[in-house]
This record gives structure tokens, sequence and C-alpha cells, in this order.
């Protein structure tokens, strides 16, 4: 049994609902539901999966915050499983180049620092090995993946281009920066939509699939996490592109023109499912997106990146998560509702891209994709 965090949860935080020790809570509570980090998101078995790798992202940041080793080594257990002593990740299949597997290489880098086992080096050069060889548009875009021909996603620019700045700046590698810087550009000229300020979820630059507008190439519909992917891929980028870099300052003109376009389709605090059309009926007011762009906000503004303005949104869509979003179960530990459990474009039975596709997807709880930018926005309304 459930019941949602009204009344005296949220009264004492209604004028700041900014809590100090909010993030670690909301961990906690998701440890307790998956003790092992392999079945973050549900899952069934050990696996190098995307989501597995927010959330991981989000443990070692309550491990930054609060020096607690139970939360790296939450992180490090999990690496320390499906990565052995050659190098080789465990269900890792290298020539679907899926673009999605790249990003938990992003807990290695913490895992490697503090352990010093070398595993985790071998295990990011091997990433780094299928980017070598990942499928390129003709201008050199990334596909999201092999089946994916010739299509951009904005997904796939946070599954891998943060991984290769952090490579690039940690292992004095600075091509794998311009790799990063390369990406991001790309993706902003082939997805982003001048009236709106929003990013199209994809691109086809053959126009063969049939949700690609013919004339451009964009798929339909501006999907809210997509757009969040997108933003948070901006806001962590810019944690490793040297501020000598000539392209910085075009990208951080690309978190001030998104973070002012977002914040015109917010309401009551919340995002929705189709970035575009909230008064639209049978769109809802979606977690993962909400989330996504609570952490790029709150971060950008800690930055400098963006005016200190935004913090203002941030704290209004953790106030109003925790209003309309938030359980509080029997064990005191929280839930976070009305998560997409997934989104994307193709594939059989094919998804066009429509408003109804993304509506009718289907929606669960503490799906990682919205916890783990939960925790590191808390952290991040926390500094």
């Amino acid at each position: 049994m459930a019941t949602l965090i009204i009344g005296s949860a949220t009264s004492a935080s209604a004028k700041n609902p900014v809590e100090k020790g909010y993030a670690k809570r909301f961990a906690d509570s998701e440890i307790s539901r998956f003790p092992e980090a392999w079945m973050l998101d549900y899952c069934t078995a050990p696996f190098f999966g995307y989501s597995q790798g927010v959330g991981c992202s989000a443990m070692l940041a309550v491990w930054q915050q609060t020096g607690d080793r139970f939360y790296f080594d939450y992180v490090e257990k999990l690496a320390d499983t499906l990565v052995n002593e050659a190098g080789e990740i465990h269900r890792y299949e290298p020539l679907k180049y899926n673009l999605d597997f790249i990003n938990s290489g992003k807990y290695l880098f913490d895992c490697y620092a503090v352990t010093g086992k070398e595993k985790y080096r071998k295990a990011m050069e091997a990433l780094l090995e299928q980017v070598r060889h990942q499928p390129r548009t003709s201008d050199g875009g990334f596909w999201h993946k092999l089946r994916y021909e010739h299509q951009m996603w904005l997904d796939g620019l946070y599954m891998c281009s943060p991984f290769l700045a952090q490579y690039g700046a940690t292992f004095n590698e600075p091509q794998w920066i311009e790799e990063a810087v390369k990406q991001i550009k790309l993706c902003h000229l082939h997805t982003h939509d001048p009236a709106t300020g929003l990013y199209h979820h994809a691109w086809d630059e053959s126009r063969s699939q049939r949700w690609a507008d013919p004339a451009t190439g964009h798929s339909p519909s501006f999907w809210g996490r997509s757009i969040g992917w997108w933003f948070m891929a901006l806001v962590d980028n810019l944690d490793f592109i040297p501020a000598t870099h000539p392209d910085r300052t075009e990208i951080i003109g690309y978190v001030e023109g998104l973070a002012a376009a977002v914040v015109k389709y917010q309401r009551g605090g919340l995002w929705y499912q189709v970035m575009d059309c909230p008064e639209r009926e049978g769109n809802y007011p979606e977690a993962s997106v909400t989330t996504q762009f609570m952490y790029a906000l709150a971060k950008a503004v800690n930055k400098g990146y963006i005016d200190r303005k935004y913090r203002k949104n941030a704290i209004e869509a953790l106030a109003a998560i925790k209003d309309k979003l938030m359980l509080e179960l029997e064990d005191g530990t929280l839930s976070l509702t009305q998560c997409c459990a997934v989104g994307g474009l193709g594939g059989n039975p094919y998804r066009d891209g429509s408003f109804e596709y993304y509506i009718n997807e289907r929606v669960h709880d503490n799906d990682a994709k919205a916890t783990g930018p939960f925790i590191m926005a808390c952290i991040e309304l926390e500094k």
C-alpha cells in the first residue's frame, strides 16, 4: 500500500522544497528496491545496460556528496561482476554498434580511479574500440545503432559523448574531446527546430524511414525524454571541454537556448511526455523528462552557463514531483511514479514517432531513467 506524499510531508517544504539529504533518502529507497545495482530498472540478470549506467552515475554522485563509501561499493560491485580480468564486459556485443552500451562506461572512471583495477581501463578501451568503428552519416555523425542506419538520435549524444569527453580529459587524449564536440555540433545541426527552440528525437539522413519527414529527415514529435537526454549531455560534456576550447561558447549557447525554450512548456512545475503540446488530450506529465530538465537546469545554473532565474524552474519541478508524482510507501521508502518505460523509433512493431505512439507507451514506477536524474538533480539543488 502507498500514499501520496501530501500534507505533512510537503507542508514543511512547500516554501522551500529543497531538503538536505533528500537525494540520499531517495537513493536509499532505490537500493532497498534493488539491492544489487544490476537490478536497477527491474533488470532480471546482470547487464551492462544504459539504465543501470544512469542509476549508477547517480549513486556515485551520492557517494561524492556524502563521502559514504557504501554508495561507491554498490556500483563497484556491479562493475566487478560485469568486467573480467581481461577487461571483457559481460553480454556486451560491440558489433551491434549500439551507442547505449557506452553509457555504463561512465561509472568505470571512478571504479578505476579508486580501486586501480586495470581491468576497468581495459573495458573502457574496449568501448572506445567500438566507437572507432561506429557507422556514421556522410558528415561524420554516429548512427545510433547498426540497425538504425543513417540515423542520429538525441539519446545517443547522452549515451556516448560525455564518456568520450571524460576519457579524453582523464587520459590526456584530446582527440576524444574533439570527437564529442563534433557529435554535439552535428546533432544540433540536424535536429534543432528554430521555431520552437526544441529538438526532434531523431534525424534520418536517408529519409527512408516512415517516420522521417521527406524534406528534413526529422522525426515528427518532440519527445520529452529525448530532449532531456540531449540537455543532460550538453551540461555533462561541458565538465570536460576546456575553457579555452574554440567551440565551448557555442555549446553553452545551445544550453542557453534550450533553457529558454523548455521553460515555456512547463506546466504546474512538470513537463509532458510530448513536449510542445501539454494541453493536448491524452498527453501527461512524465517523470523522466521532468527530472532530466530539473537536473540540467540546476547544474547549468550552478556552473554559470545560464541565468540564475532558471533555478526557480528547477525548484518548481521538485515541488511538483513531491506533490504529484512521489509516493511514500508503508516501509518509509519513496517511489517515483509516471515514468515512461521506453520510447523509440522504427523496429518491429513499428514505432512511427507520432503523438499517439508516445502517449501510449507503457508507464511504470521507479524507472532508472527517471530516478537517476532525480537523485542527481536533488544534489545539484542542494549545492
